[in-house]
């Protein structure tokens, strides 16, 4: 049986953390598989088939280390002894090995090994992933050398691909195999658990909005209170809006939220093992990023047959063919307009049940099983 072993920063609540659980359960009775973690004690990892095997460099999660430790220390140390750790940890006895996300753990899986086949997953655009500073530069200028080093890499977008291509025009990288396969997901999983009750409940007699993102910059959170708090200043209270997440900027998003005063309609519900049930009862799902790869929480979205409204990112090629959705401008103004117009324009829809046969992505796998080899 062929070893394959998947790397991760941590197998916490996340889109890309999700879609390699449902990848490897897929899989697992196909291939002898393996998870390595730079953090152990994700959320996530209970989900796992018994069959999946877990590693971890840290058996403690992210938030447990020392703040130092966690913000300077363990990436340098992961990008400075790589070649020391991907001996003694990974030990290259595998016949494939695929980095899941972008960071530390593909530089750690770019280790040289020709016995084995290196595959590297793109989750975003990566000229915005790391932010525009000093920082950045330097991030790029070091996987330059790191992409090189993989047999294949795979993007869950063809937006992203076009920007990687944009960003990284050296020959090594140019003549790789590049190709996109979206992202999979186990929609029995979404479906069963959106049947179960809600901890909080809906104010049915406002419009609920709900997304499910992580507290980062990247989702725009701030953006979104000053444009609810303008709407709710000119409309009146007529609609919530429920987050779902957690992450570095909860207090910024807090301060903020009183700030404006809307803390009887801008909830932040804290991450949620299940957001599913949150999902289906909301009016609309929402993912109002500044930028975005694909979007695995809209696939989600589509699987519960909700009304989608997405900013202009990337994520639009989630929705592409998907009738019941909405793209607004990537600004306040075009937010603030579209969402204007959604919540005077609503109509209240009854929450049905949802088929388990009507979402099938199998594709998908097969897509998955001719990257890394039968």
């Amino acid at each position: 049986m062929k070893k394959i072993l998947f790397g991760i920063t941590s197998l916490t609540l996340g889109g890309a953390e999700r879609v390699l659980v449902d990848i490897a359960n897929a899989l697992c009775n196909q291939y002898d598989i393996t998870i390595f973690t730079i953090y152990a004690n994700g959320e996530l990892e209970k989900q796992l088939n018994k069959k999946i095997k877990l590693e971890s460099l840290y058996k403690v999660s992210y938030l447990e280390l020392p703040k130092l430790n966690r913000k300077l220390i363990a990436p340098l140390k992961v990008l400075a002894l790589k070649n020391y750790i991907y001996k003694k940890k990974i030990k290259g006895d595998y016949n494939v090995e695929i980095s899941f996300l972008e960071g530390p753990i593909t530089r750690l899986f770019s280790v040289k090994n020709t016995k084995v086949n290196k595959i590297v997953w793109i989750h975003n655009d990566i000229s915005k992933v790391f932010g525009t500073g000093l920082k950045s530069k330097i991030k790029k200028v070091i996987d330059k050398n790191i992409y090189s080093k993989y047999d294949k890499l795979i993007f869950v977008s063809k937006d992203n691909l076009e920007k990687f291509n944009e960003a990284y025009k050296e020959k090594e990288i140019k003549r790789k195999e590049k190709r996109v396969i979206y992202n999979y997901i186990d929609a029995n999983r979404v479906i069963e658990n959106a049947n179960e009750k809600l901890e909080k409940e809906f104010n049915k007699d406002v419009i609920n909005f709900v997304t499910v993102a992580r507290l980062v910059p990247q989702k725009a959170l701030d953006r979104l209170i000053r444009i609810h708090s303008e709407l709710i200043k000119n409309l009146g209270h007529k609609h919530n809006f429920y987050i779902i997440g957690d992450g570095p900027e909860k207090e910024k998003l807090e301060k903020i939220i009183k700030d404006y005063k809307v803390e009887d309609s801008f909830f932040l519900l804290g991450k949620k093992e299940n957001p599913y049930p949150y999902v289906k009862e909301a009016d609309y799902f929402c993912l109002l990023s500044q930028f975005e790869g694909y979007g695995m929480v809209l696939e989600e979205a589509k699987i519960l047959n909700k009304s989608i409204i997405i900013t202009d990112t990337a994520a639009r090629e989630a929705v592409s063919n998907y009738p019941n959705s909405v793209i607004l401008g990537n600004t306040e103004q075009g937010i603030y307009e579209g969402l204007e117009k959604i919540i005077k324009e609503h109509k209240e829809k009854k929450q049905g049940n949802i088929e388990k046969a009507a979402y099938d992505n199998s594709k998908k796998i097969k897509e998955i099983i001719e990257v890394v080899g039968e």
